[in-house]
């Protein structure tokens, strides 16, 4: 089946809230490594991003019967999603450290460039990675929303439950952050 004859999203949950199990699966298929990106992206964890992963399902199993397909189902999924986290992040208290296993994952991008360029590349790709890590968290889900998921200011304020004006405005700290951050 290609993208033209492909059900939309919200015509294959209306029938899994009518029981179609197989309209799920096109679903979870469609989604499942856009979302987990997004949530590994925001915990930098895979352990936490597993367990919050099957959590985020769980729920839209959950609500499938009181959908209404008032946004996209994408939108919706990634609105769950950060719900989640927000739950996780109030659980813990506090805004995690940068992976202990930081430095061995920039020493293990491959670069077909010469050792000196690659040890370059990889300073600027830790540099950048720990610039990230540094924004406050509403900043970098907005940024990882807009810049990775490719979303709109609309949909991030959806997901985020904030206005497009601050998200506009989140999204432009972050940047001037990560530049002040990288010009040094």
């Amino acid at each position: 089946m290609n993208d033209a004859t492909a059900p939309a999203d919200e015509t294959l949950m209306l029938a899994y809230a009518g029981g179609d199990v197989r309209a799920f699966e096109m679903l979870y298929a469609r989604h499942r490594t856009r979302l987990y990106r997004y949530l590994l992206r925001q915990v930098r964890n895979g352990a936490v991003a597993d367990e919050l992963f099957q959590d985020v399902w769980q729920r839209v199993i959950a609500a499938r019967q009181s959908w209404k397909p008032e946004a996209s189902f994408g939108t919706w999924l990634l609105r769950i999603a950060h719900n989640r986290l927000a739950d996780h992040w109030r659980a813990l208290q506090h805004r995690p450290a940068a992976p202990a296993d930081a430095d061995a994952r920039a020493e293990r991008v491959p670069d077909p460039h010469t050792p000196e360029q690659q040890a370059s590349d990889a300073q600027r790709q830790q540099a950048l990675r720990q610039a990230l890590d540094e924004l406050p968290q509403d900043q970098r889900e907005v940024l990882t929303l807009r810049l990775e998921q490719d979303l709109t200011l609309e949909e991030i304020g959806e997901i985020t439950g904030v206005g497009r004006e601050t998200v506009k405005s989140r999204l432009r700290y972050a940047m001037d952050k990560l530049r002040a951050r990288l010009a040094t």
